[in-house]
Formats: structure tokens, C-alpha cells, sequence
């Protein structure tokens, strides 16, 4: 073969972007290759090495944008709990010994990874904590949950769709690090394991390093893919004999609740003195942490917390639990609510040892109930109607009830716009704070002084 050239192309007039025009191909995206004529391929024209760059680029920004969820994105090992007073000797061991496999692998990935256990056990804790760790160290991975993996594979089929079928599911086949979150939740169709063992099948072929959780047992797994997690040569198994987190003490009333997560945000933990901060947004951080700790005292209605990612919503909502359960002992359910409606969707599973009446009334019944991130779950129908059902109830009862938001009114639906303005039943509290993870540099400084646990 002889030398390419570029398709016949006006030439780009010298500016300033002229330097981001492609030195091979002049901008056309494809190049010819030099051949006599009567070869077979002469005069095809076949992209350009730009234009291969440009597809697994927006392979890469389609697999992330389908990615790892919001709100796993602050799990890290430094988060995570491997030492837990109450736990027996054989728990406490199998709950370090997972924390030190998935160090390890976050470091230096070989093979397969799972990770199985009973629900809230630390298992996307740790699946997520070694993507988290992957991407700080600025390496390639991709996080996905079962079932939203099969969702956008469907959605790449639809119009709208940015990357087609073929280029999602081969950069997803391809991807040097892929976690696979909750295997086994995702719903049983021919279609969706013919794509399963594609994938997985593809991954196991080339030894390409994948971590996989499931509570399910290994037997109940679909059989070809059971028979590659059962190679012991390939596939590493860690099983965490630890109970759900989230059922202890003081720590909510389902397997749904994560405050275990926020355990280290309290009032005295908040920094309301950022240096970041004008006078007036300082000062309204202090107000509204007086706020927050005067419904923590004494919670009647709703409390609202709106404000930008980052401002400290969060943090000061979780504060208020950890008080209310510091103050009275009793349950609180803190839950971020596409949890929450995911939670209540899995008891439509065949395995599902809960009814949904029972998981629904559980929830809207908990004595202090706080709902993070409202406005970020999907607006189904079936959606708005469980949280319209949820919030009417407890806005009827007076029931103590804190929302997190970065929605501003006008974009909340209506009938919850109410109920949130009713000034007799709801404090609506807006942080006009900048969001509190700041520049790269001020993260850093920040994690240089925070104290090692």
C-alpha cells in the first residue's frame, strides 16, 4: 500500500483554530489510500485516524453519562467501615478481608472480582469506592448498575440515541476496568441475558479485569454465566458474611436507609466559616445551621433544604438525624430518593420477601423520614404518583419530614410546590452558598488538613 491522501477539501482559511484541523485528512474525516487501480480497494475512502478518535471519545462520554449514579460518586475507602464493634469475629473478618481485596484490586485490577453478600452489606460501598479510586488516579473505568446497563443498551436502538447499538456495546465490551453493580436485579428476559453473556462472555475470553456484585446465590445465576463465576482461575470470591449496615441501631427502619453513610456529618463537623465565602454567605450559613439544629430539637413538618450540589444540603440534613438519633433513640430513615422509588419498585421481584404495601408503609410511617436529592429521579408516572402518595401522607399527619433539593420552586411539580410554600407546615430554607467542594486546589488543601481515620 502506498500512501493515503486526503479527499479533495477547500482550504481552511489561517485563524486561530486552524491548528485543530486534522494535519492527515484537511478536515474531511477520511482519507483515500494510494493504490493502483486495479486493486480491489482502490479509490474507497475509509476514516481518517481523527475521526476514530472523535467515536471513542463519544464512545467514552456515552458509557459515562450511563454510568455510576450521583449519589455513589463520594464512596470511597476512606468512607467505608471495615471495623464494627458488634459484628462476630468471622464477620468482622470477612467485612476486612473484602476492604483489603478491593484495595488491592483498585491498584492493580487482575481477572474477575465478586463480590456477594445480603443487601446494604458494604458491596456497592466497595464496588464503588474502586471506581472512585481508579478515576482519581485518572485510569479508565466504567461503573454500571445491571439494570441501567440493559436500559441504555435498549435506549441506543431509539433515534435520540447519540452512540448507535454497536459502538456502545463494544466499547462496553472493551473497557480495561468494567464493575457490574447488582447482578441478578435486572429483569430476566431471553434479550437480557443473550447481552449479559455477550458481555460477559467477551470479558472472560480476553481475562479483561470486571467486578460484579449480586445478592444472589451463585447457583440461582443464569448457567453460562454461573459457569464463568465459578472459575476459580480466573475469578476471585469475596463474600461478605456482615449484616445490612443500615438495620442497627439507630440507623433506619429498612434496608433502605444510608445514613451509616453520613455518620461523620453532624453539626460540630460543618464548616460555616469557609474561607471562600463572602461575609453575607457566611453569615447565612450560620443561620441556616441554627436552623437545622432547632428542628432537630423539636421536628414538626416539613423542613426544605434547597441550594446548588455542594452547599452543604446534604451534610446539615444528615446532621439532623444524627441528633434526632443522639436525642431520642428512635428510628430514622434517611434515603436519597431514587433509592427510595428503586426500593419500592424491587418489591415487584419474584424474590422480593416484602410486599409493597408493607415496604410503602414502613417508609411513610418512619418517625423522622429525610428524602436527599429530590428532583433527580426519573418523573415516570408511577413515580410522581408513589411520592405524591408519600409526601400528601405525611403533610396531612404533620409528620417530620426533611427534603433536599437543588430544584428551584418553579421546577418542582405543583402540587408539591404547595405544600412546600405552606408556610404553617413547611420551613423552606434556600443556601445561597457556592457549592462546597470548590476548585481542585481547595479540595486538596481541605483533605491535607482533615484528620486521617
Amino acid at each position: 500500500m502506498r500512501r493515503a491522501r486526503a479527499l479533495p477539501a477547500a482550504q481552511p482559511e489561517r485563524s486561530e483554530d486552524a491548528g485543530k484541523i486534522c494535519p492527515i485528512c484537511g478536515g474531511t474525516g477520511f482519507i483515500v489510500a494510494d493504490l493502483p487501480i486495479d486493486h480491489p480497494e482502490f479509490g474507497q475512502a475509509v476514516p481518517c485516524q481523527c475521526r476514530l478518535r472523535e467515536r471513542q471519545e463519544r464512545q467514552l462520554r456515552a458509557l459515562q453519562a450511563a454510568g455510576m449514579p450521583e449519589s455513589l460518586r463520594h464512596l470511597t475507602f476512606d468512607t467505608f467501615m471495615p471495623e464494627l464493634a458488634h459484628l462476630s469475629a468471622d464477620k468482622q473478618y470477612s467485612l476486612q478481608s473484602a476492604f483489603d481485596t478491593c484495595a488491592a484490586f483498585a491498584q492493580h485490577p487482575e481477572g474477575w472480582l465478586l463480590i456477594t453478600g445480603t443487601y446494604g452489606c458494604g458491596k456497592t460501598h466497595l464496588a464503588a469506592a474502586i471506581a472512585n479510586a481508579r478515576q482519581a488516579m485518572g485510569l479508565s473505568v466504567v461503573f454500571m448498575v445491571v439494570p441501567d446497563l440493559l436500559d441504555h443498551l435498549r435506549s441506543t436502538f431509539g433515534p435520540q440515541s447519540e452512540v448507535p447499538y454497536d459502538e456502545f456495546f463494544e466499547r462496553l465490551r472493551n473497557t480495561p476496568v468494567l464493575i457490574l453493580d447488582d447482578l441478578g436485579a435486572h429483569s430476566s428476559t431471553p434479550w437480557a441475558q443473550e447481552k449479559l453473556f455477550q458481555l460477559l462472555n467477551h470479558r472472560y475470553n480476553a481475562h479483561l479485569p470486571t467486578v460484579i456484585t449480586t445478592n444472589q446465590r451463585i447457583d440461582d445465576l443464569e448457567a453460562r454465566v454461573r459457569s464463568r463465576l465459578q472459575d476459580s482461575g480466573l475469578v476471585s470470591q469475596v463474600m461478605i458474611l456482615a449484616p445490612d449496615f443500615r438495620t442497627g441501631k439507630g440507623s433506619g427502619v429498612t434496608d433502605l436507609s444510608s445514613l451509616y453513610l453520613h455518620r461523620d456529618q453532624t453539626f460540630g463537623a460543618f464548616d460555616a466559616q469557609r474561607g471562600d465565602l463572602s461575609a453575607e454567605q457566611r453569615a447565612g450559613l450560620r443561620d441556616a445551621v441554627a436552623l437545622c439544629v432547632a428542628y432537630a430539637d423539636d421536628p414538626i413538618g416539613w423542613l426544605v433544604l434547597a441550594g446548588t450540589n455542594g452547599c452543604g444540603k446534604t451534610h446539615l440534613a444528615a446532621a439532623i438525624a444524627n441528633a434526632f438519633i443522639e436525642r431520642t433513640r428512635a428510628d430514622v430513615m434517611f434515603v436519597v430518593v431514587p433509592d427510595l422509588l428503586d426500593h419500592l419498585r424491587s418489591a415487584f421481584s419474584p424474590q422480593s420477601t416484602m410486599p409493597l404495601d408493607r415496604r410503602f408503609d414502613e417508609i411513610k410511617r418512619a418517625p423522622l423520614l429525610v428524602l436527599d436529592d429530590l428532583g433527580t429521579e426519573s418523573a415516570t408516572p408511577w413515580a410522581r404518583e408513589k411520592l405524591f402518595q408519600l409526601l400528601n401522607f405525611r403533610y396531612t399527619a404533620l409528620m417530620p419530614t426533611v427534603i433536599t433539593t437543588t430544584s428551584e420552586p418553579k421546577q418542582i411539580d405543583p402540587w408539591l410546590r404547595t405544600r412546600m410554600m405552606d408556610l404553617n407546615r413547611c420551613q423552606y430554607l434556600a443556601i445561597t452558598a457556592p457549592g462546597y467542594r470548590g476548585s481542585r486546589s481547595q479540595q486538596e488543601q481541605r483533605a491535607r488538613k482533615a484528620p486521617r481515620r
